[in-house]
């Protein structure tokens, strides 16, 4: 089921431009802050105006989720949870989940990696036990309890194939073939094989490729998977990179008192996201 791209990667020129190849009303697959997020990127998104996005989490969001909805550029989410982790609640996700101007659809970890797991293998749907049970499961006629065809009494829950229209993450290496290095973070090679399109900003350029070094290529993603990529130095700011940079604490304690407040989060936007900054 999951669509290969048919040229091979290409090289963009930074992450104003990687936000351009993402249309308005696409389903996102992004993920979360502990793994590199394309903050650049995100950044780009809002400046260019994208809006009617469908923001997936895989499994959870944070700081990226929060600016894009308090920006007005998202529709829908559908995630296991949105938040910014120590810097306490994403102000901006609170506010407009309770005032109904986005649509959120309640999700779990185990059923979003399953369904694009099952994207992965090219099956329409994958089974799975561990939500049963779960109020979640009486209000997603997406997902479907059968008997276990083996065993009697046994019910199993089929989670159905999930396929993003873009993956969208930031690594710390591209190199000259086209490959992604994201060590050991496994849920950014799961979206970008189920995704139809894979954005990728990135720290430093390698030359040569990455998938014939015996110790960089398990942590790679090859190209195969990849649409396009784009460098962005600091590109996950005030995110962390592992190995090149940790998360900036005082920045996310920062925007959080700002986003409390619709003032003081377009007072973050003016100063951080409408006009590029150096992180």
């Amino acid at each position: 089921m999951s669509a290969l791209p048919a040229n091979e990667t290409r090289f963009l020129a930074g992450a104003d431009a990687l936000a351009r190849e993402i249309p308005d009303g696409a389903c996102i697959g992004l993920p979360p802050d502990y793994s590199p997020v394309a903050m650049a990127v995100v950044r780009a998104l809002v400046r260019r105006g994208a809006k009617d996005l469908k923001l997936l989490g895989v499994p959870v969001l944070g700081l990226c989720a929060d600016i894009l909805i308090g920006a007005g550029c998202v529709r829908e989410v559908e995630t296991s949870a949105v938040t910014l982790g120590e810097a306490g609640l994403a102000q901006r996700f609170t506010a407009a989940a309770e005032s109904g101007a986005v649509k959120i659809i309640d999700a779990t970890c185990p059923m979003i990696h399953t369904g694009l797991q099952a994207t992965e293998k090219g099956v329409p749907f994958l089974p799975l036990r561990g939500v049963l049970g779960s109020d979640l499961v009486k209000n997603h006629p997406d997902w479907k309890t059968i008997d276990n065809p083996y065993t009697t009494g046994d019910p199993i829950l089929l989670a159905k194939a999930i396929v993003p229209d873009v993956a969208l993450f930031h690594a710390r290496w591209a190199d000259e073939a086209g490959n992604v290095w994201v060590g050991r973070r496994g849920e950014l090679a799961t979206i970008a094989h189920a995704s139809q399109a894979c954005y990728v900003s990135f720290e430093e350029l390698k030359r040569g490729d990455m998938l014939e070094d015996e110790l960089l290529a398990p942590g790679c993603i090859s190209s195969v998977y990849v649409t396009a990529v784009a460098p962005a130095p600091r590109g996950a700011w005030p995110l962390g990179v592992p190995g090149a940079y940790g998360i900036d604490d005082a920045h996310l304690q920062l925007y959080a008192r700002l986003a409390k407040t619709a003032a003081g989060f377009q007072q973050y936007l003016d100063e951080f996201v409408l006009q590029p900054v150096s992180a």
